[in-house]
């Protein structure tokens, strides 16, 4: 998903995209499926790469697994973005749907209920009119996800606790990014997230839906970018 933003970045800034719960050829945690367990691999994940701290961007699960982050290892943010996020918890028929999913994946040895269920919501009505590439993109993406993956990240998902007092907290400075057209997060809930935040700003970008560095890379970009040479300006040191 990250990989055209990705590219567009590293000329200025020093990326890691860490696959986790399965994802992107990684083991599926041993521990019960909770976010707190990715929040805590990213943490090393930073260890591992001799980072103190980091701007740390994360999109739909991986912005919950942010402010996770952003709840256990507090010191670890240099600066956050938040894409396509919630803070609150999941109402008990999103966490119904969610188990139904997993148990789903699981019981069909197949993701068949993603395609059906999940990623026609996934992009904004802008790329499924002028970016067929993009999804197709997206329906490999989808097709190729291990189902133990699937169901221990639904679960996880289903279980993270309301993450809105964390946003008071968050000191350093954060971006919160939504697709104008995003089906699953509208754009009052994004600027309520950052209306609560600090030093956080909104930015809603046309054209995009729920996967915004994969619909609009180019913006991705240069929104994070810009947020990671305010935090270079404010605190110093390489970016």
């Amino acid at each position: 998903m990250f990989d055209q933003a990705r590219l567009l970045l590293e000329p200025d800034v020093r990326v890691l995209v860490p696959g986790l719960a399965g994802f992107g050829g990684t083991p599926v945690p041993a521990a019960g499926p909770s976010l707190d367990v990715l929040a805590d691999e990213v943490a090393a994940l930073l260890d591992e790469a001799g980072l103190a701290s980091a701007v740390v961007c994360g999109v739909s699960m991986g912005a919950y697994v942010a402010l996770a982050l952003a709840r256990r290892h507090p010191a670890r943010l240099r600066g956050l973005v938040l894409a396509s996020s919630r803070a609150g918890a999941d109402a008990p028929e999103a966490r119904e749907r969610r188990e139904r999913i997993a148990r789903a994946v699981l019981a069909e040895r197949d993701v068949r209920v993603l395609h059906e269920e999940v990623a026609p919501g996934l992009l904004g009505a802008t790329t499924h009119e002028v970016r067929p590439d993009v999804v197709e993109d997206v329906r490999r993406l989808v097709g190729e996800a291990p189902v133990e993956a699937v169901a221990w990240a639904q679960r996880a998902m289903a279980a993270r606790p309301d993450s809105t007092d964390v946003l008071a907290d968050v000191r350093v400075p954060a971006l919160v990014l939504v697709g104008e057209e995003d089906a699953i997060v509208p754009v009052d809930e994004a600027r309520a997230i950052a209306a609560a935040l600090p030093v956080g700003r909104l930015m809603a970008v046309p054209g995009a839906g729920h996967l915004v560095p994969l619909e609009r890379p180019a913006e991705f970009a240069a929104a994070v970018t810009q947020l990671v040479q305010q935090v270079v300006a404010q605190r110093g040191g390489p970016a």
